[in-house]
């Protein structure tokens, strides 16, 4: 029996038992019906100074960073249920990943993911973007180890049962 939305909202989805007792579950999906799911994260890369400009126009030393990164982000998306234990293995119908220069120095990684399912494409979306923004550090290391992944969050998503959320700008 499921909780009350209340609770349910309070309540750790991936943890069953009680009073000391309790255990990893992978939560059940199989009565609700699928519905249209998309997801957008983001994943935030800061470089020294006056670096990023120099990836952008000249590449890494390993290639076409962006390019390189873009693949595995894709790729990484679609294994998310391989990387997240509790996670459904979801098709995707679409995954695509952005890159935009929010300072001069820092570079942002966005993950759009989306499918027809019984479950959110949250988790597809942030292992996306992180996937990428971990292959662009790979691609650029050996220009500085200084370069760092700031942050890595959830944008906003829709569909389900619990609607659409954005976070706040």
């Amino acid at each position: 029996m499921h909780p009350d939305p209340a609770e349910r909202r309070s309540a750790l989805s991936h943890i069953a038992g009680s009073e000391g007792q309790t255990h990893a579950v992978m939560v059940d999906v199989s009565a609700k019906l699928p519905s249209a799911r998309r997801a957008c994260a983001r994943a935030v890369i800061a470089f020294p100074a006056g670096l990023l400009e120099r990836v952008l126009l000249e590449g890494g030393p390993k290639g076409p960073v962006t390019e390189v990164a873009r693949v595995a982000g894709i790729q990484a998306a679609k294994r998310t249920s391989e990387w997240i234990p509790m996670c459904h293995t979801l098709p995707l119908e679409h995954v695509e990943i952005e890159f935009a220069r929010l300072t001069p120095d820092t570079l942002e990684v966005r993950c759009t993911a989306a499918c027809t399912g019984k479950t959110g494409v949250e988790m597809e979306a942030m292992v996306g973007a992180s996937a990428a923004a971990l292959v662009v550090y790979d691609m650029t290391k050996a220009l500085s180890h200084e370069i760092a992944l700031a942050r890595v969050e959830l944008l906003e998503k829709s569909g389900g049962k619990s609607g659409t959320w954005r976070r706040a700008p």
